[in-house]
């Protein structure tokens, strides 16, 4: 299977609201409020800021199915803006077979190209190991955790790491 990592349209949204209305209700990576609406969540995800830099991208297979996506800006107005920061959504029939390191890997070239200096993810809960070691593989470290920040149904409360790459 070859994926494609390219600029989302508006008309990928029908293919991303699935995968993104199952991962928000599994309430175990995301901090999002599980009863986000449609329309709130096309929102959040496909124009995650007013910044001109802010992309969405989607990964796609030879046949044009989307398999994930990820959504890209600046990690803070102003002052904070040289800091790039970003979130990865990858379809359950497509885990573990790379589509997550394509779509950051993306990312931290979107990134170098815009002239950001590092990216920061801000809440990457601790026991999602899976993205924890692919984010520390392609550079990031935990540069620190708020302990009990994320109530996980399984685990309880559990840390948010802060994931530093410079670029």
């Amino acid at each position: 299977m070859t994926v494609q990592i390219r600029n989302a349209v508006g008309t990928d949204w029908a293919a991303i609201w699935p995968f993104f209305r199952d991962i928000v209700t599994a309430r175990e990576t995301y901090a999002y409020d599980p009863d986000l609406t449609e329309e709130e969540g096309r929102a959040l995800w496909m124009s995650p800021s007013a910044d001109p830099l802010s992309r969405t991208t989607v990964a796609v297979d030879d046949d044009g199915t989307v398999l994930g996506s990820a959504n890209m800006y600046p990690n803070r107005p102003g002052p904070g803006s040289h800091v790039a920061s970003a979130s990865f959504m990858v379809g359950s029939a497509a885990r573990g077979k790379g589509v997550g390191r394509l779509l950051c890997e993306d990312m931290i070239d979107w990134a170098r190209r815009e002239g950001f200096r590092a990216i920061q993810f801000n809440a990457v809960v601790e026991t999602n190991e899976a993205a924890v070691h692919l984010w520390q593989e392609l550079g990031f470290a935990i540069i620190g955790t708020v302990p009990e920040a994320f109530n996980h149904p399984k685990h309880g409360y559990v840390g948010l790491h802060v994931m530093h790459r410079p670029l």
